[in-house]
């Protein structure tokens, strides 16, 4: 069987998976990936946070066609909520606006939050995202103190799985739909269990059928010669088998 190549006169072509380090844009991933592989023609799909970690789907060449197709799919994340603290971004990157003591919570009781969101359910998005209000993204409105009224939002949650508790900490896997905010989910389980919550960790580990076993990282981005970065791009007619198109 022979792999159709990733390359093609006029560039490379495919999606790329990057394994996002912490404290990075998905927007410098795009940036690093331009450079190192000669071509403006990349997106992402899904922004990550600058705090999260783990599985970022670059799309390159003609693959930025099926960047929507690739972006509606459901996705795995491992997680870390820290109770007792509350945090202006719902994450470890904001400012503590609540600190509330954190009672010696049996599992129990800590299923029985994450329970209350499983399957369909609403979700008001963060100030801090990347949804626009005419045309501006929030997180630039929240910046300047703005804050305005978001509507909720249809998400899903296929499954959960809580991992670990030591508490204030919970470690958790969650499938979830695109569109989907993790540290909401956190805030919002947070609130349930009525001491507060953030999210203090996040890897993405699953985008539809990608996961990290194919991904390169940062490092690899910055320093693989360019001909072998081309051969770690999966190509579209793989990509068209993979997803049963």
């Amino acid at each position: 069987m022979t792999h159709s190549s990733p390359y093609q006169a006029n560039g490379p072509s495919g999606v790329l998976l990057v394994d996002k380090a912490q404290e990075m844009t998905s927007h410098d991933v795009v940036a690093i990936a331009r450079r190192s592989l000669n071509t403006k023609k990349i997106g992402h799909c899904g922004t990550l946070d600058p705090m999260a970690t783990g599985l970022l789907m670059l799309v390159i060449g003609s693959a930025t066609k099926i960047q929507d197709l690739l972006m509606s799919e459901d996705k795995q994340y491992v997680g870390k909520l820290t109770l007792g603290v509350s945090t202006s971004t719902q994450d470890r990157q904001g400012e503590a606006i609540a600190t509330r003591e954190v009672p010696a919570f049996e599992r129990s009781a800590i299923e029985k939050a994450f329970n209350q969101f499983t399957g369909p359910f609403e979700q008001i998005p963060p100030m801090v995202s990347a949804i626009k209000k005419d045309g501006v993204p929030l997180y630039k409105l929240a910046r300047k103190g703005i804050e305005i009224v978001r509507e909720p939002r249809p998400v899903h949650v296929t499954s959960h799985t809580i991992t670990a508790i030591e508490l204030p900490d919970v470690v958790f896997t969650v499938d979830c739909s695109k569109g989907f905010y993790v540290r909401t989910y956190a805030h919002d389980i947070g609130e349930v269990l009525g001491c507060g919550a953030h999210l203090s960790d996040l890897r993405r580990t699953r985008s539809g059928k990608f996961t990290l076993d194919r991904a390169v990282t940062i490092d690899d981005l910055k320093s693989l010669p360019r001909e072998e970065l081309y051969q770690k791009i999966i190509s579209l007619a793989e990509i068209s088998l993979m997803r049963g198109a």
